[in-house]
């Protein structure tokens, strides 16, 4: 009841209560526009290197021509990074512990800078796809990297027309610095950095960009490529490119399969194996007929490389034979076979004895 004396004017209460009616919209409105910023970027990355499933929850389609784009422009932004810290000599190197086979894990500021910078611009363009990368993604170091949505002519004039996929079938795995260990050794033709689109686990896009020449490779399968396989190969007596941590162990192997005239070729980085294996415009890039793995190895490191022998005609699988599939667990077991313009399962039949040596 009001005071005496005074009368409520019934025009007056209705102003009144519109006017606390826009007070509370204009600050709802705000908290939601928050929210919705926030889930339109993925929200907060997790721990562990991946992130982005709770946001590919949302459905939708992406354009497999539109994520070739902005993965080569993740990889060249990722090695622009790679090179500057290389090259400033400040490279903070530590070790994220041991390797399987008891050697140094190491990271370093151009892994750390790489990562985020190809992460974010990826999950800025995309932010309903899952993203599993090397590197820990920090959210205290979130950035907002925008792509300007024009598809690069080279890959128009391969690829016409729009690829459209579920965006939940689609998981992208990222190597911000292959070649680490080179890498801090200054053996910079190793090093490359690498972006993998696969859709239901089976690889689709690959790109690898080495930063020191600024070369670029990049394939889509069923779609079309800026690389090839070279003319010819050597099945009979192979050079066969391995890693440099255990180029003895294939070496046994190799020459007991395929003679005394067979050539190891130690070398770092998956990436730059598998364009050993093509037709390279790069000086510095040495050439091969077979990649052979013996050990445990990382998905982000061959999703790529994969991807782009598949395009071209060519195979990756474990040394039994079995294809790749890049969901799950981050690693293989099973070793890796790359050819390509050979009989694969030929080759498999061929290094039976990986499995009876220990090699594995």
């Amino acid at each position: 009841m009001a005071p005496m004396g005074i009368r409520l004017s019934p025009l007056g209460v209705a102003v009144f209560c519109l006017l606390g009616l826009g007070v509370l919209y204009h600050l709802y409105s705000g908290f939601l526009a928050g929210r919705f910023s926030l889930f339109g970027l993925g929200g907060e990355p997790g721990g562990g290197g991946a992130a982005g499933p709770a946001a590919a929850a949302d459905g939708g389609a992406v354009d497999l021509r539109e994520m070739l784009a902005v993965s080569v422009l993740a990889a060249v932004r990722g090695g622009d990074e790679v090179r500057r810290v290389r090259e400033s000599n400040v490279l903070h190197e530590k070790s994220k512990g041991k390797t399987r086979e008891g050697a140094e894990d190491k990271m370093t500021s151009g892994d750390v800078l790489s990562n985020r910078k190809m992460f974010y611009l990826l999950k800025t363009a995309f932010p309903s796809v899952q993203i599993n990368t090397e590197e820990h993604v920090d959210a205290a170091d979130q950035e907002v990297i925008l792509w300007d949505h024009k598809i690069p002519e080279d890959i128009l004039k391969e690829i016409a027309t729009p690829k459209e996929v579920p965006a939940e079938s689609v998981t992208v795995w990222i190597d911000p610095l292959d070649a680490t260990q080179e890498y801090t050794e200054d053996l910079r033709k190793y090093v490359t950095t690498m972006v993998c689109v696969a859709v239901n686990g089976k690889p689709v896009l690959g790109v690898i960009h080495k930063p020191f020449s600024e070369y670029t490779a990049w394939a889509m399968v069923d779609g079309g490529s800026n690389v090839k396989a070279r003319t010819s190969y050597n099945e009979k007596t192979p050079k066969i490119i391995v890693s440099r941590s255990h180029s003895g162990m294939v070496k046994q192997v190799a020459l007991q399969t395929f003679g005394n005239q067979t050539t190891i070729i130690p070398a770092g980085g998956a990436g730059y194996k598998v364009l050993a294996l093509l037709d390279v415009p790069d000086k510095s890039q040495e050439k091969a007929d077979l990649y052979i793995h013996v050990t445990y190895i990382k998905k982000w490191d061959i999703c790529a490389g994969n991807a782009i022998l598949k395009a071209l005609g060519g195979h990756m699988t474990t040394l039994s034979g079995e294809e790749i599939s890049y969901t799950g667990s981050d690693g293989i077991e099973g070793g890796l076979l790359a050819s390509i313009r050979m009989n694969h399962q030929a080759l498999v039949r061929k290094l039976p004895d990986l499995d009876k040596t220990g090699h594995k």
